[in-house]
């Protein structure tokens, strides 16, 4: 038994299964090992015991010459006859206090979670580790527990803070996943993964060398620098000059550059969307095909996601992946989120699939998304006085997220998890004309565009750890007081009416906004 403490980062479980035609199972076990596999798990389901047992002993020869553990998985008899470094066990294995009397002192034992109940248990059971999943769909377990997504890994996680338990998490991970995991399960309390498992990304790769090696430079590249800070200043007094003269200085990026920025959007607002992003100085597209997501997500410069009707969820899965993919900023407006069951199941999904840089949306839609019952839903509509602490509940939710929260409203209030931003521009006239919360989540998809512009051109963004280049906090607030700015600007105008005649002025003030002139009107309060 091996006696350094065990590195759990990238953990190989085994399935023989999945080789490839002709490939040699302790061949792929080697190359693995010496493409970044710290751990090794024997699994083997449907094998009997004398075959088990020489698996698991030639494992171990493999595994230990490079000073590497081995558990197995859930039989304690092989583990003791081969004398492993421990086992793994789920839930309707041997209990951890019987494995633990049984096994040699300082055998690793871990247990497999698929709840935040499991992971009470395993606390209280004292095991060493957890391995939480699926995260993912997987084909290589018949007793599939419901899959849980990157931020449902993170509730699980949660449980486990403040204690020495490591965690792992498993279940259809890859390489083209592992940063939307890494960065997406993490606990409120900032504790991440301390490693992740996987099986057939390894096990079936005709190169198992470099399909492990891509997985081990993805998790050093997550954890070799400290979580992306989007705020900018150190202070209340910076921050609010700062944030709004970058705001400016994004828009003057969008007039120079002219991104262009995908949306995937409800018709109801397309046309009045696209003709907002032309008059801001970038240029609109609105494709929802699966087949034109990896093409588009190479040139454009931020993906809108508004599912107001629900119409392409294909589309918007497979967009938000190769967005991702691309380090491309990614908005998501989970339009009348809280008024059906199926709006708040595809809102799960696509936020599993993929990391939001920014979620915009009402009251009731942030609210929705907080668990909150402080405001209600009218279809995509807001009911009641507000949220008490409305700058608290941005910035939890922005914690959880693991991404920039704007709430749009009478005050618009924004939050990277550390500070929360009060805007207090804007006209009652928005509210009176279809989409213009739409339309503000075009802007800040524009906006982020113009910081996405601005990041790949410097070298200070070349962290690989922020899936999402640029600064979105100043994104979300540009966006904000574009429309905001502009709504002022045109209820003012002599030749506005009323609702019919504001909006094509609004896109004209939209037009003819300026970096000093967002400058000049902005007010913003900040919340520390």
């Amino acid at each position: 038994m091996l006696t350094n403490a065990p590195d759990y980062s990238v953990y190989l479980v085994t399935g023989r299964d999945l080789l490839p035609s002709g490939a040699d199972y302790y061949q792929v076990i080697e190359q693995a090992i010496k493409g970044g596999a710290t751990i090794v798990q024997v699994r083997e389901k449907k094998c009997q015991t004398w075959d088990f047992l020489e698996i698991a002993s030639r494992t171990k020869e493999i595994c230990h010459k490079h000073n590497v553990p081995v558990l197995i998985n859930d039989r304690v008899d092989i583990a003791l006859a081969i004398e492993a470094d421990g086992v793994h066990l789920g839930q309707e294995d041997m209990p951890i206090s019987i494995a633990r009397k049984l096994l040699p002192k300082g055998s690793i034992i871990g247990v497999s979670c698929n709840s935040v109940e499991d992971a009470r248990n395993a606390v209280k059971d004292g095991a060493g580790y957890v391995g939480i999943g699926p995260v993912w769909f997987t084909q290589t377990k018949s007793d599939l527990k419901p899959t849980l997504g990157p931020r449902g890994a993170g509730e699980i996680l949660e449980t486990l803070s403040g204690t020495q338990i490591k965690a792992v998490a498993i279940g259809g991970i890859k390489s083209s996943n592992v940063l939307r995991l890494l960065h997406g399960a993490v606990s409120t309390s900032d504790r991440p993964l301390d490693g992740v498992a996987v099986v057939g990304d390894i096990m079936a790769a005709q190169d198992p060398f470099a399909a492990t090696l891509r997985l081990s430079e993805c998790y050093k590249a997550f954890t070799k620098s400290p979580p992306p800070q989007f705020s900018l200043g150190s202070n209340a007094s910076d921050l609010s000059q700062n944030i709004v003269s970058h705001a400016a200085t994004l828009l003057k990026t969008i007039r120079e550059v002219g991104p262009l920025v995908h949306q995937i959007t409800n018709n109801v607002v397309m046309n009045q969307s696209a003709n907002a992003t032309l008059a801001l100085g970038a240029s609109p597209i609105m494709a929802t095909a699966v087949q034109e997501m990896e093409d588009l997500s190479k040139v454009s410069g931020a993906l809108l996601i508004n599912f107001g009707t629900i119409g392409d969820k294909l589309g918007m899965l497979e967009a938000g992946k190769c967005a991702n993919a691309t380090r491309k900023p990614i908005v998501f407006d989970p339009v009348a989120i809280g008024a059906t069951q199926h709006r708040r199941s595809a809102a799960n999904e696509l936020l599993s699939a993929w990391q939001a840089s920014v979620i915009k949306g009402n009251p009731a839609e942030i609210g929705a998304l907080a668990n909150s019952a402080e405001v209600k839903t009218l279809g995509v509509d807001s009911l009641g006085s507000g949220f008490a602490d409305p700058a608290n509940l941005v910035r939890r939710l922005a914690k959880k997220e693991r991404c920039i929260i704007a709430m749009t409203g009478k005050k618009d209030w924004v939050s990277d998890g550390k500070v929360a931003i009060c805007i207090n521009n804007g006209h009652e006239l928005l509210s009176k004309i279809t989409g213009s919360g739409c339309m503000v989540g075009t802007s800040v998809a524009t906006f982020c565009a113009g910081a996405s512009a601005v990041a790949t051109s410097a070298s200070t963004y070349d962290d690989e750890r922020v899936l999402v280049r640029g600064d979105m906090l100043a994104g979300a607030i540009g966006g904000i007081l574009a429309i905001t700015v502009a709504s002022e600007l045109a209820a003012s105008r002599q030749d506005v009416k009323g609702t019919g005649t504001f909006l094509p002025a609004l896109i004209d003030e939209l037009y003819n906004l300026t970096p000093e002139k967002l400058v000049d009107r902005a007010q913003i309060e900040i919340f520390g």
